[in-house]
């Protein structure tokens, strides 16, 4: 092994393997030496549990961007081919009830009466579906277990709390 003649250094001659100088006692990296050489103090042990609990955290972080990114990324991809699909069902219904109505004036009836026919079955399927609106709103109520508990909660709470 070669050794560099610079003084001081961690590999000059007059270095020990633990970072002291044998010839002064003196270590050079300001630790201490001898049995508790080893051991950190509290201090440090709480200064690396921080340290390690914040890289820990940031990276979680890191992969939660990662993994939100690209549900987003789906997610908005998703909704535009929805909404690319539902413009195009708007506009297929209206070739669809044209061709419906030129069916029935096929049939030999008169192209108004089948135009008004047509016209009559979307206000009997409009008619419908505001029924079933109606009903199905009328069964909403309010949390009410969900309020009688909040309820609770606020009066324990202004009973219990001390103010100074």
């Amino acid at each position: 092994m070669t050794v560099t003649s610079q003084p001081n250094s961690p590999r000059s001659p007059s270095t020990e393997a633990n970072g002291t100088d044998y010839r002064s006692g003196i270590p050079l990296d300001g630790l201490p030496t001898g049995r508790h050489a080893l051991e950190p103090s509290i201090g440090q042990l709480v200064s690396d549990a921080s340290t390690h609990l914040s890289r820990i955290v940031q990276g979680e972080v890191a992969l939660a961007k990662l993994e939100l990114k690209s549900s987003v990324k789906n997610a908005g991809l998703s909704a535009g081919m929805f909404i690319t699909a539902g413009v195009l069902l708007f506009f297929s219904l209206t070739f669809g009830l044209i061709a419906l109505a030129e069916g029935i004036v096929a049939m030999g009836i008169w192209r108004w009466l089948a135009y008004l026919i047509v016209f009559g079955f979307l206000l009997l399927i409009i008619g419908l579906l505001v029924f079933i609106g109606v009903r199905k709103i009328k069964r909403v109520k309010a949390p009410a277990r969900t309020i009688a508990t909040s309820k609770d909660t606020v009066a324990y709470l202004k009973a219990n709390t001390k103010r100074g």
